[in-house]
């Protein structure tokens, strides 16, 4: 087996220690996600539909409305939905 150079040694620890601090402020944030999560959910919020809003607020504009129409889409044909949604850009060229 063969051991790495002195500087490389102390890259190594260098990088371990990093990720160490990192991974404990990840914990500590992800403890604080759930607060923030619990509170929500005394106040009378509804925190798994505020993890959908969060998940969605990160998509772009042009993505969000192509999954909400082929959701519509998929909800129309298994019964799911009263009427076919109609078609934006159809509607735009009708009027």
């Amino acid at each position: 087996m063969t051991s790495l150079q002195a500087s490389a040694q102390a890259q190594l620890r260098q990088l371990i220690e990093q990720l160490e601090r990192l991974e404990e402020e990840k914990k500590a944030l992800a403890s604080d996600i759930r607060d923030k999560f619990a509170e929500a959910k005394a106040m009378g919020f509804d925190p798994k539909i505020m993890k959908q809003v969060l998940r969605i607020r990160k998509q772009p504009k042009d993505d969000r409305d192509e999954e909400e129409a082929i959701l519509d889409v998929y909800l129309h044909a298994l019964g799911m939905l009263d009427t076919m949604p109609a078609d934006p850009p159809m509607m735009a060229a009708a009027e």
